[in-house]
C-alpha cells in the first residue's frame, strides 16, 4: 500500500495526499451483493434536523459484508480486493466451493487467489476467522465479536488490530485498539491479521470540497458562536472560550462520561489510556 502526493497545479492540490490504491484489483463491485443506501441528510421522520453537519455527498450503494463468517469448514478463494465507499478499510470478494460469493473485510496482506476459511479447525493464517479459543496467544487479530454469533464489531476500521493476550476458563483477555484490556468470551470469532489500508491515516483531503463529497457539511467553531448558541460562545474580541465542553455543557478532554453502574464494567481489566 502507498500514498501519492499530487503536483501543486491548483492551490488545493498543493497539500492533497491520496491513496495509491495499488492493493485494489477491480473497480466493478459484485452486483448481487449491493443494496440501496438511503440518506436522511441528518433529518428525522418529521423532517427536523437532529444531526448537524450531515448532508449532500456522492451517491453510494451499500456493500453487504459478512461480519459473522459463519460458513464453517468451507474454503473460499479471494477473487478481488475492492474499495468500499462506506468504510475506511478495503473489502475482499470471496467465492466458496459451492459457488456462493460474499464480501469480507480485507486483512493486511490478503492476496487475490489466496484461500480463506473459518471455524475452529481453520489454520491461524491471515484472513481466516477462528474462535478465540483456537487462536494462539499473542496473535494480532481484528474483526472481533463481542457476543457469540452477533458478528464482528471491534477493530474493523483501516489499519486497526487487537492482540490476544491470555485465556482463562471461558474468557480471553484481549488488548483492544484503544489501549483497553478486556475480557471476551472464547466462543467469539475473530479474524487473523490487521485490517487493510493502514495508510488511510496519512491521507490529506486538501480542500473543503472533498468533505462535501463525503457528505460532511461545514462546521462552525463553538468559540466563534454567540453565548445563546454554545457555552463556549461570546466574549469581546478573540476570547478563548473557557473550558472545552459540548453544546449541552458536558466537559470534554478528560471528563469521563461512562456510567459507573454499566454492566460490562466487570469485563474491563484496564481502562483505555487518556
Amino acid at each position: 500500500m502507498s500514498v501519492r502526493k499530487l503536483k501543486p497545479i491548483t492551490p488545493a492540490q498543493r497539500f492533497r495526499v491520496v491513496n495509491g490504491f495499488d492493493a485494489i484489483t477491480t473497480d466493478k463491485p459484485e452486483k448481487s451483493l449491493l443494496a440501496p443506501k438511503k440518506r436522511s441528510g441528518g433529518r428525522n421522520n418529521t423532517g427536523k434536523m437532529t444531526m448537524r453537519h450531515v448532508g449532500g455527498g456522492h451517491k453510494r450503494r451499500y456493500r453487504i459484508i459478512d461480519f459473522k463468517r459463519n460458513k464453517f469448514d468451507v474454503t473460499a478463494e479471494v477473487l478481488s480486493i475492492e474499495y468500499d465507499p462506506n468504510r475506511t478499510s478495503f473489502i475482499a470478494l470471496v467465492q466458496y466451493k459451492d459457488g456462493e460469493k460474499r464480501y469480507i473485510i480485507a486483512q493486511n496482506g490478503l492476496q487475490v487467489g489466496q484461500e480463506v476459511s473459518s471455524g475452529a479447525s481453520a489454520s491461524p493464517e491471515v484472513g481466516n476467522a477462528l474462535p478465540l479459543s483456537a487462536i494462539p496467544l499473542g496473535t494480532i487479530i481484528s474483526c472481533i465479536e463481542l457476543r457469540p454469533e452477533a458478528g464482528a464489531s471491534i477493530a474493523r476500521s483501516a489499519g486497526s488490530f487487537a492482540q490476544l493476550m491470555a485465556r482463562d476458563g471461558k474468557y480471553a483477555t484481549v488488548k483492544l485498539p484503544s489501549g483497553e484490556t478486556r475480557l471476551i468470551l472464547v466462543t467469539c470469532m475473530a479474524t487473523i491479521g490487521a485490517v487493510s489500508n493502514s495508510d488511510h491515516q496519512l491521507l490529506v483531503s486538501g480542500k473543503a470540497g472533498r468533505s462535501r463529497w463525503l457528505g460532511r457539511r461545514p462546521r462552525t467553531r463553538p468559540v466563534a458562536m454567540n453565548p445563546v448558541d454554545h457555552p463556549m460562545g461570546g466574549g469581546e474580541g478573540r476570547a478563548s472560550g473557557g473550558h472545552p465542553r459540548n453544546r449541552n455543557g458536558v466537559p470534554a478532554k478528560g471528563f469521563r462520561t461512562r456510567s459507573k453502574t454499566k454492566a460490562s464494567s466487570k469485563f474491563i481489566i484496564e481502562r483505555r489510556k487518556k
